[in-house]
């Protein structure tokens, strides 16, 4: 699998699309084997003001992942088929920028740590509180406009190098 990830390069995503502005709704992709729990945080997330994705499992995750490319995910560590874990590492590998904040009632201060050295943004022990899933959204929201302004800084200096280079 690709070591990069294009959203955000040079104002259009991978698929060529425009980016959205930062004040836009955030697609966000929600993975959980409990379709309660989905359900439950879809409402939230749309009360947020936030487009939802949804998936039951790892391999659901990676797939809408690659096909959708949403601005955050939100990711159950055990589930069937792929476990969280194990999708975070796959989602790090072609997105490395997209914000992931993992979600768990299996929390141990071990699955913690090994999530964030993975990459993912945040935390957020089941059973979880409103106010946790809306800082979870502004995480992901601070994390994605660092990541456009990077892309940015970076197309710029790209096309300054190549205005720069001879015919």
């Amino acid at each position: 699998m690709s070591n990069t990830d294009d959203r955000g390069v040079g104002g259009q995503t991978s698929k060529g699309t425009p980016l959205k502005s930062t004040n836009d709704k955030l697609r966000l992709l929600i993975t959980d084997d409990s379709r309660l729990l989905r359900k439950k945080l879809r409402e939230e997330l749309e009360n947020l003001g936030c487009e939802v994705i949804e998936a039951s499992n790892g391999k659901e995750a990676i797939m809408r992942d690659l096909e959708q490319e949403p601005d955050g995910v939100i990711l159950d560590i055990v589930m069937p088929e792929v476990g969280g874990i194990e999708a975070l590492q796959v989602i790090r590998e072609v997105s490395p920028t997209v914000p992931i904040v993992m979600l768990s009632s299996a929390g141990t201060p071990q699955k913690l740590m090994q999530t964030l050295k993975m990459g993912a943004i945040d935390f957020i022990q089941k059973p979880y509180t409103k106010e946790q899933i809306a800082r979870a959204v502004e995480s992901i929201r601070k994390a994605r406009a660092k990541n456009l302004k990077k892309a940015a800084q970076a197309a710029k200096k790209h096309d300054r190098s190549s205005e720069n280079e001879e015919p």
